[in-house]
């Protein structure tokens, strides 16, 4: 899965909207692996079989792609499933958040899954939204990882090293 992982990190040889759609369908491949790459603490969930959320709030860049992505899968017990949003405010509850780009004006409200074991994903630049645990950066046409590691640690997450070894570390991204 590492493979993969960082294989699929790669959009080489698209253009225009397909390399956008190609981007995004690695991305959505990068978040499902986070779900298995990321251990949360069993008060997480609100029961031992409750879903799995993964929560887009903004402009939803991956369509049906990242339903796509995790149809069937689990973790644990834990069925995956999808649910968007306009803004962080409507977020009732979630394991994995991804914030879009462009979002923006999401800081403040981001502040509140402080300590709510939510692991924050974002495709922004820094100017655009701070504070996010694993940022998903474009170089050289490839997705690559950075992760703040204390603000995962600080809401009692654990990053598999595996998932580490693959990234950039940062300390208080943005």
């Amino acid at each position: 899965m590492v493979a993969l992982l960082v294989g699929m990190g790669s959009v080489a040889g698209a253009t225009g909207t397909e390399s956008v759609a190609s981007e995004y369908r690695v991305k959505a491949v990068f978040l499902f692996n986070f779900t298995q790459f990321v251990e949360w603490p069993a008060n997480a969930f609100a029961d031992a079989e409750a879903p799995f959320v993964i929560a887009v709030v903004g402009k939803d860049p991956f369509g049906a792609v990242l339903d796509e992505v995790i149809r069937g899968e689990r973790v644990a017990k834990h069925p995956l499933v999808v649910e968007r949003y306009e803004n962080l405010r409507q977020v009732q509850r979630c394991n994995l958040l991804f914030i879009a780009r462009g979002g923006g004006g999401f800081d403040p409200a981001l502040a509140a899954t402080k300590g709510r074991r939510i692991l924050t994903v974002s495709d922004a630049d820094e100017s655009e939204l701070r504070g996010v645990m694993i940022r998903l950066v474009m170089r050289d046409k490839r997705v690559r990882l950075r992760i703040d590691a204390n603000a995962v640690k600080a809401d009692e997450l654990t990053i598999s090293s595996k998932l580490l070894r693959a990234a950039e570390l940062v300390e208080g991204d943005g």
